[in-house]
């Protein structure tokens, strides 16, 4: 079991995906919510605090996140990249090289943000099977 985010819109300074879960591996994954993150920037080039992680399929755990002060899912083995999270949020402003989710109904942003974490939230915690994610 697994998320998979496929980036749709890659922008000057974010980038809007679409967020699927896969519970049963068997390629049919459903929608889940939209996301935005920052820049998708080539192989070796990074801005701190500005860039998207790279594609890739990562190890997710949640734990406790000290900056946050709650449990929130934690994206590791990311070369080059540390404390990355899926966290509420709405714009590239509030990412860091995270992953923020919600709805893209507005132009650059993602609404509903922390209604939709939490029932992300509730099902990684139903669900500790999802254990990665795909970034394509």
């Amino acid at each position: 079991m697994k998320l998979i985010l496929d980036r749709k819109y890659k922008k000057e300074t974010y980038t809007i995906g679409n967020l699927y879960i896969d519970y049963n591996n068997n390629f049919d994954p459903e929608l889940f919510c939209n996301t935005i993150e920052d820049k998708v920037r080539p192989a070796g080039e990074k801005v701190y605090g500005k860039t998207a992680i790279p594609a890739g399929t990562y190890p997710i755990v949640i734990t406790y996140s000290p900056k946050f002060k709650r449990e929130l899912p934690l994206i590791f083995n990311v070369p080059g990249f540390s404390g990355v999270r899926i966290h509420p949020g709405n714009d590239e402003n509030d990412t860091e090289g995270c992953i923020l989710v919600g709805e893209n109904k507005v132009k650059g942003k993602v609404v509903n943000s922390q209604i939709t974490f939490l029932k992300l939230f509730n099902i990684l915690k139903t669900y500790p099977q999802i254990n990665q994610i795909e970034i394509k």
